[in-house]
């Protein structure tokens, strides 16, 4: 396996092509090129179509925005990024003092991302902490040797994570999550819907995605519900192109939530509401 996945190396490449744009870049991710090495761009392009590009530009910018929200907005003071990847948002967003980010991941690409950004110079704007392990096992307590405290309101970032988990697997990590949340914790995520596992329009890429042993297996037609049931009370659902989560750069209509069997990607804000 290599240590950088497939889905970090063209996320990352994506990011990077976003961030130079002329003039309308939704974010500026300055060392996304770098990190999207060695086939990252070669990656995207085999999966590109169906609106990739725009999603992972919208999407960003959205979970860019959730977390400087929810420090705006309250005393978190703690944010875990699950599933980190070529993530490097502690090092390009503005963090209040005192404030914690947590890196979780396999140890291989935590190793390979830290020797990148060092090459590059790159200095994080905050506490950053990095956290060696596997999401498939028990995680937690690495989390807690790296100093993260269950007692402390927390900000977790689920981002491009949940549609690659099977349904109970996706629970789980919701309840599992919920299981060390404070009050007044915090949750941003993203989904996709069921429709966009079998439209026709997503086909090639969903085919690339499982040819490469990264396919993707869960959507659910109510986010809402499937949050609430794991005691995440749901504050903001978008799709993209809606204001508030790239309008003006969705190639797409949006439609109406009650029209069934439109793909749907969900861009989600949620509190613990409790256990």
């Amino acid at each position: 396996m290599e240590a950088v996945s497939y889905t970090a190396q063209w996320t990352a490449a994506a990011r990077a092509l976003e961030s130079e744009r002329d003039s309308d870049a939704l974010f500026q991710d300055p060392y996304a090129r770098a990190l999207a090495a060695p086939r990252g761009f070669e990656l995207l392009k085999k999966y590109g179509g169906a609106g990739l590009l725009p999603f992972i530009a919208i999407r960003t910018a959205y979970m860019d925005e959730s977390v400087q929200e929810s420090l705006r907005e309250s005393d978190i003071r703690q944010v875990v990024l699950v599933a980190a990847g070529m993530d490097t948002r502690a090092f390009r967003l503005e963090w209040p003092d005192g404030t914690v980010v947590y890196e979780v991941d396999h140890a291989a690409l935590i190793e390979e991302k830290r020797g990148r950004l060092a090459r590059l110079g790159a200095e994080p704007r905050t506490e950053r902490r990095e956290v060696s392990a596997d999401l498939a096992g028990e995680w937690l307590p690495e989390l807690k040797r790296a100093g993260f405290d269950p007692a402390a309101p927390t900000l977790w970032v689920a981002e491009g994570l949940l549609f690659f988990l099977e349904k109970q697997q996706a629970e789980t990590l919701l309840a599992t999550l919920g299981s060390v949340s404070a009050p007044g914790s915090r949750l941003a995520v993203d989904l996709v819907n069921k429709a966009l596992l079998r439209s026709p329009f997503s086909r090639e890429f969903l085919k690339a995605l499982k040819d490469d042993d990264t396919p993707w297996l869960f959507g659910t037609d109510e986010p809402e519900e499937f949050l609430g049931a794991a005691g995440w009370k749901v504050r903001d659902v978008k799709e993209p192109g809606q204001p508030g989560a790239g309008a003006g750069r969705w190639p797409y209509d949006v439609q109406s939530r009650d029209r069934r069997g439109i793909s749907r990607s969900w861009l989600v804000r949620s509190e613990f509401a409790g256990r």
